[in-house]
């Protein structure tokens, strides 16, 4: 019975945020190596499912770079970055496509199989992102950045009860593919719909005062804080990114974003429906 009641205090605990959250976009963000381990993955799916159905309407964008990298190995295709970008020859933008393709329609059957609904977007399949060349002082490639965003796709999966699933590929005008950093799309598509929040599901347990100290999770940082973070090298390399990407949807008028540990089980729940949460919000 004790066990029972438990239960029943952490569903009164989430009420409130159920009633506050309904019929809100929430834009998710996945990626790395949570996107291979079929049980972290399967973990954020149910957690998406949930938020479904229980009246909100989350947007997955997911990335697939470890795949991608594994697969220009065996191609023998060279692999680069500049300043955090994959510099995407033709041959590597062939890879990119295939691989975040797979990936979308694998995630899109996982969903289905926890018994939510969801509609693919990848590349030219439902178009969702316009995207443009990226401009840098090297040439990149077919890398890109977000042109506009195809609102009214993602609102008639909304209205047909679908969970949209977004793979970073955007068609250009010029009607090439391009790839696109998956923090981008996220944020672009944050500000587009005017989400009530942002999640970043990462690997790290959120933004921490101390680089070498996990236990030093700031559970909740203005805007300015994180700049100054940055500016101060405690957020480096790979969370400058996200970190810049929340900041972006907080200028956009998205309300809050959060940065979370993917691999944390159903960390998502617990940061969107519990009084604590797990990561780091980060407000305006």
């Amino acid at each position: 019975m004790e066990e029972a009641i438990k239960k029943a205090d952490i569903l009164i605990e989430a009420l409130p945020y159920i009633k506050k959250f309904h019929n809100k976009v929430v834009v998710i963000k996945y990626g790395g190596s949570a996107v291979d381990n079929p049980g972290v993955r399967k973990d954020i799916l149910e957690d998406i499912v949930f938020m479904k159905f229980v009246g909100m309407r989350p947007v997955l964008i997911h990335g697939g770079g470890p795949a991608i990298s594994q697969k220009m190995r065996d191609a023998g295709i060279k692999i680069e970055f500049v300043d955090g970008f994959r510099v995407t020859t033709k041959e590597a933008m062939q890879i990119v496509s295939q691989t975040l393709d797979e990936i979308n329609g694998q995630i899109v059957n996982e969903i289905k199989e926890l018994g939510g609904k969801a509609i693919g977007f990848s590349g030219k399949k439902g178009a969702a992102i316009k995207a443009k060349k990226k401009t840098a002082e090297k040439d990149l490639g077919f890398a890109g950045d977000v042109d506009a965003v195809n609102n009214l796709a993602l609102e008639k999966a909304f209205k047909k009860n679908e969970i949209p699933v977004i793979s970073p590929v955007g068609v250009g005008a010029d009607k090439n593919l391009y790839n696109v950093n998956g923090d981008d799309v996220a944020s672009s598509v944050a500000i587009a719909l005017e989400a009530e929040k942002l999640v970043i599901l990462t690997n790290v347990r959120g933004i921490l005062a101390n680089k070498d100290d996990e236990n030093s999770v700031l559970s909740t940082i203005k805007e300015n804080e994180a700049k100054e973070l940055i500016e101060r090298n405690v957020i480096s390399e790979g969370m400058i990114p996200k970190v810049k990407a929340a900041i972006r949807v907080l200028d956009g008028g998205v309300k809050k974003a959060h940065i979370i540990n993917a691999k944390l089980q159903h960390s998502l729940l617990l940061e969107i429906f519990t009084d604590k949460g797990t990561g780091t919000e980060i407000v305006k």
